[in-house]
């Protein structure tokens, strides 16, 4: 079965400035992911603005998505949902259109304890063939809820599927837990992009990021260094990337990243509200604030 790797690019969701989703941006995105030498496409998770996204219109990008990627790059769709059944309907659809897998992130707001988390992902897990990876994905501090080493230890155990995890929080202690798993054969994906390179170096297999959405560069630049054993130039190119993600939020506000992509001349609309997007006067300081970093390429 197919796993994640490398610099696994978290994609942005493209809206008109009325709301609707445009697929057109999105194939155009991820032809220049594509382009930029990422690893692997992870659409339709926390960076895609997934609660705010209807399950007809999750399909849609899914399917353009890997329409798009044409077997050129690994691509993951992120089918975890507020709800069982819509969850396992994502999950199928990913399978039927030609996806590599799917990630599922833990029961979102309410709170959902060891037992329920478990059973939950056992249902997904069976939901869809043996042979179709699925990644649990853990972001307690958006999800609400915490997936323990010894429950994902659990589901591993009854779900031949289920092969690794994308863990968002800075927790290096968990992550080692995380790469106990199986005896050590479970994939890992760090979720924070500023910490590719120790994650790297613990044995985790790359970066779920959304960072790399707007600048991939600094984060396969550090993977290939990394590769290529030359550590001093990897610890280098990591400082650079850190400085890419302060002045992008981290993700903290998605319109950060969409008019960052707009001045790289990649046009991926606007923010669905809620959301807003960034007034003139901050993306001029957003400009600037670019302009200063090393630039790639």
């Amino acid at each position: 079965m197919k796993r994640l790797y490398g610099v696994t690019t978290a994609m942005v969701t493209p809206f008109d400035q009325d709301g609707q989703v445009n697929l057109e941006k999105v194939a155009k995105l991820t032809e220049f992911l594509i382009s930029k030498d990422v690893h692997c496409l992870f659409p339709l998770g926390t960076t895609g603005e997934m609660i705010r996204l209807s399950v007809p219109e999750r399909k849609a990008i899914a399917e353009t998505v890997v329409k798009t990627a044409a077997g050129r790059v690994t691509v993951f769709i992120h089918a975890g949902t507020a709800t069982l059944g819509d969850t396992i309907a994502l999950a199928r659809h990913a399978q039927e259109i030609g996806a590599d897998g799917i990630g599922v992130v833990t029961p979102l707001f309410l709170g959902a304890n060891d037992r329920e988390m478990e059973e939950y992902y056992v249902a997904v897990s069976a939901s869809i063939p043996d042979d179709f990876p699925m990644y649990l994905y853990n972001i307690p501090q958006c999800a609400s809820n915490d997936l323990k080493t010894d429950v994902a230890q659990r589901v591993a155990d009854r779900c031949k599927n289920v092969v690794g995890v994308k863990y968002s929080y800075p927790d290096m202690l968990r992550t080692n837990e995380y790469l106990a798993i199986n005896g050590g054969s479970f994939s890992v994906m760090q979720g924070a992009d500023r910490l590719l390179l120790p994650a790297l170096a613990m044995g985790c297999d790359g970066v779920i990021s959304g960072v790399s959405c707007v600048y991939p560069e600094p984060f396969v630049a550090v993977y290939n260094a990394y590769q290529e054993k030359d550590l001093d130039k990897a610890r280098a190119l990591q400082r650079i990337a850190i400085r890419y993600c302060e002045v992008l939020k981290s993700g903290s506000n998605m319109s950060y990243f969409k008019e960052a992509l707009k001045l790289r001349g990649i046009d991926v609309g606007f923010m669905r509200a809620p959301q807003l997007d960034l007034p003139a006067e901050e993306v001029q300081e957003l400009q600037r604030k670019l302009s200063e970093l090393p630039q790639f390429g």
